[in-house]
């Protein structure tokens, strides 16, 4: 792996004293979570939500894309915490689209699938001990090492695998699908699974990790030599900025990266993203879509705060009660949980049948700007199990 420069802390003493989150104020946040669940769970219960909002309304999908998992996810969280059992038979009503979507192979060629299939099945298989749900996420993972390239050492993360604008990409979302692997490989014995995995986050610290620690969105690589070729932006600002959510995506998936492989390296490389990201926040501690804005009119974006939050406690949870740096990234979470609950919730608009307003789906790509965006939703929920209960992770 590549030198990388650590920034350090130039936020000061921001994050050296953990905000006053009582049990009660974690409570009301999560009872709005729950009550945003309730009023969809008759909409959604075998259907999907649609990736982000119109208007701050979610639209009835069928399950397509690249986040029905995000909703599902959100059930087990609601069932996990509350033991009620409408969140269970619904989350496990929808199994059978799951299951369906890789029969028919109807929106699989993404390496999204560990999105998809860790947090509908992989989590109901941790929960409930399903054999079903256990072999369609194993299945998943078949389908997800078909876009692994062993030349290159990545997996490939959207199109057919013989398109040439698709044709040896990787993005940073991946590191967060890899689980998937690394969870097939334990289930079966087979090391196939985890050395992918561990060659796909190596080749993204290696390549997708810049010098200063931001990141490209995506980078190219020459399947047939393992040659890296050029980095390039998909939703950020320029292909030489950083967008926001990637950086979260960097920082979540190399503390898990490092959760699985043990590699010190990925350890060192998930903390200086993270103080990269933590070096760009505005006042109130919720990113702009792209870290190249740090005050102005730009657009915020809750959901890669909310990612970058649950990620943070999961780099905490990676380091030794003795660093330092162990209760920043805690007291840091904290602060953007805290934020977010109190000026970035949908209980600003009643008419949402979101959870996070003010989010960005793609803002080069004019989708879900200023929105709900699923994924914020369940990380700010994730984020909020985080912080009241010792979480057994589905990732």
């Amino acid at each position: 792996m590549k030198q990388v420069r650590d920034e350090g802390h130039r936020f000061g003493g921001k994050y050296a004293q953990a905000p006053e989150l009582s049990a009660p104020w974690l409570e009301e946040a999560v009872q709005f979570v729950l009550k945003q669940i309730d009023r969809n769970l008759q909409a959604y219960a075998h259907r999907f939500p649609s990736p982000s909002s119109k208007g701050n309304v979610y639209e009835s999908w069928d399950n397509v894309e690249w986040t029905p998992g995000f909703w599902t996810g959100m059930l087990w969280l609601a069932y996990e915490l509350t033991g009620e059992a409408k969140y269970r038979e619904t989350a496990e009503g929808q199994l059978e689209s799951y299951q369906t979507r890789l029969q028919e192979r109807k929106h699989t060629a993404t390496h999204d699938l560990g999105f998809l299939y860790t947090l509908s099945c992989v989590s109901a298989y941790k929960l409930t001990g399903s054999e079903t749900a256990k072999r369609t996420a194993l299945l998943a993972a078949d389908l997800l090492m078909e876009r692994y390239f062993e030349q290159a050492g990545i997996i490939q993360a959207w199109g057919n695998l013989d398109d040439p604008k698709q044709r040896g990409r990787m993005i940073i979302d991946c590191c967060m699908n890899l689980p998937l692997l690394y969870w097939a490989g334990e289930m079966t014995g087979d090391r196939r699974y985890a050395r992918a995995a561990d060659s796909h986050v190596r080749q993204a610290a290696a390549y997708l990790v810049r010098e200063d620690a931001s990141t490209y969105h995506t980078f190219y690589m020459d399947v047939e030599t393992g040659e890296p070729r050029y980095g390039k932006t998909q939703q950020g600002y320029s292909d030489d900025s950083c967008w926001s959510r990637g950086q979260a995506w960097a920082i979540y998936g190399f503390a898990l990266g490092h959760r699985y492989t043990g590699d010190d390296r990925l350890l060192d490389i998930g903390q200086k993203v993270t103080h990269y990201f933590l070096n760009r926040l505005p006042k109130d501690d919720v990113c702009y879509w792209d870290l190249i804005f740090t005050e102005g009119s730009e657009e915020r974006d809750s959901s890669a705060a909310a990612i970058a939050a649950s990620g943070m406690l999961e780099l905490a949870g990676r380091l030794p009660e003795g660093d330092a740096n162990k209760r920043l990234y805690e007291h840091a979470a904290l602060h953007i949980l805290r934020s977010l609950a109190e000026r970035y919730t949908a209980a600003a608009d009643p008419s949402s049948n979101g959870v996070l307003l003010h989010a960005v789906y793609g803002k080069p790509l004019g989708h879900g700007v200023d929105e709900c965006c699923i994924w914020g939703d369940y990380y700010y929920f994730e984020t909020l199990v985080r912080s009241i209960k010792d979480w057994k992770t589905y990732w």
